[in-house]
């Protein structure tokens, strides 16, 4: 099992010695693709924003509430590896290409839809998990494409600005969305939205960047359902790998995105009653994942290994512990944005270190193995923080998922410090 380290520290002194501030951004390729994935995520919130806001408005529905946030983390549960499998085996281009096409579609469906009032439950169903498919789709694809532009020196640096870039749309959207809905209406806010997911979406006509450029299409294999145990057996000997996939899904189960889910509780309980003050506590984290991003590569801190990965992750429990006890509004801020950069520290270097360690015929498929874990299981955050805090309260249900998390990730320090 040791065998692992010194191939860990070996190629991640190759890709964080000396390197120079934001170094993936000298890349203009990456400039494009930094931007232009920043613009998607932004369409992405913004369309968030309007059909959540509409579908509220017409059917007044907290289990359609639910099911949008069921329909989006479940396709990353069910269908990572399989989409990984996908980007390792075709052209990445097109893979996000198809991704972006259906983001649009149904951005524009929704559009005709409420113009019209003609939307019905089932219909708004079927366009939430079709919303969720593309995510899941474009996810591997995207870090393979990122792999092929900046190649293996960069990688973290790339995955870190990625994570910057998204975090930026998630930052700019509700705000841009608002926006286009007082200025153009909902329909019209949403069709102009289309056209914001349209830049990246042509700009990947005109790069030659594949996902297999660098190192070649790996041999072609069958896409199986089973390819995610075949996956773990296959990288059950390096301890790095396996140690950030547990770490991913372990956060993503405990605590995910429930925060933010049980964010309007939180906010009452701390007397965030005005939309200024609701709409900081909801962007805190985002705010601190910017500005950490921007940070930690102006200083190029963080190296990608096991060890550091997991340091943040601890931090970052106790942050939202912190959190789930505190009961004073500029504090809670405080906590949020810290959260957010510890947040994005630890997610960006685990997912380095799977990129980094990854052989390049299974890199697609262990990139969606760590996607299906770090992403796909927040579809049961909602019980382990949201249920539990129905029968003890939210602030204690939070804070014993952040202690359990916690426990998780001293026992994975020590296991990846064997």
């Amino acid at each position: 099992m040791a065998s692992n380290t010194p191939a860990l520290q070996s190629n991640s002194s190759a890709s964080s010695t000396k390197k120079p501030a934001f170094a993936a951004l000298h890349d203009r390729d990456f400039r494009f693709f930094f931007v232009t994935t920043m613009l998607a995520m932004m369409a992405d919130n913004i369309e968030h924003v309007i059909s959540y806001w509409l579908l509220f408005q017409k059917f007044h529905s907290p289990v359609l509430a639910g099911f949008a946030d069921i329909s989006h983390w479940t396709p990353f549960l069910l269908l990572s590896v399989y989409f990984g499998g996908i980007a390792d085996r075709y052209d990445c281009r097109k893979v996000i290409q198809v991704a972006q096409v259906m983001y649009m579609g149904v951005s524009a469906a929704w559009a005709v839809l409420f113009y019209t009032n003609t939307i019905q439950v089932w219909q708004a169903s079927v366009l939430l998990i079709i919303h969720g498919v593309a995510g899941v789709l474009w996810a591997p694809a995207e870090q393979l494409f990122i792999h092929d532009i900046v190649g293996i020196e960069q990688i973290q640096s790339a995955v870190r600005l990625n994570a910057t870039s998204r975090q930026l749309g998630i930052l700019f959207g509700p705000a841009v969305g608002a926006g286009l809905m007082m200025l153009l209406g909902p329909s019209l806010g949403l069709l102009a939205n289309v056209l914001i997911y349209l830049p990246l979406t042509l700009w990947l006509l005109f790069v030659p960047y594949t996902g297999h450029l660098r190192e070649g299409m790996p041999p072609k294999r069958a896409i199986g359902w089973n390819d995610a145990l075949d996956v773990i057996r296959e990288v059950a000997h390096n301890r790095a790998i396996i140690t950030m996939v547990l770490l991913g899904g372990s956060a993503s189960l405990l605590i995910g995105n429930a925060v933010h889910t049980q964010m309007p509780e939180f906010a009452h309980d701390l007397g965030a009653n005005a939309d200024f003050a609701y709409g900081s506590l909801l962007t805190a984290s985002a705010a601190g994942a910017v500005f950490g991003g921007f940070v930690l590569e102006g200083k190029g801190w963080l190296k990608a290994d096991a060890r550091t990965a997991i340091t943040c992750a601890i931090l970052w429990c106790m942050a939202i512990a912190a959190f789930a006890f505190s009961n004073n509004y500029l504090l809670s801020l405080a906590l949020l944005f810290f959260a957010g950069i510890l947040n994005l520290s630890f997610y960006s270097t685990a997912q380095a270190i799977v990129q980094i360690l990854a052989p390049s015929h299974l890199r697609g498929r262990l990139i969606g193995l760590f996607t299906m874990s770090a992403f796909g299981l927040r579809a049961f955050s909602g019980v382990t923080v949201g249920v539990v805090g129905g029968l003890i309260g939210i602030h204690w249900s939070l804070a014993i998922s952040a202690m359990a998390l916690l426990a998780v990730t001293v026992t994975l320090f020590a296991f990846a410090a064997e």
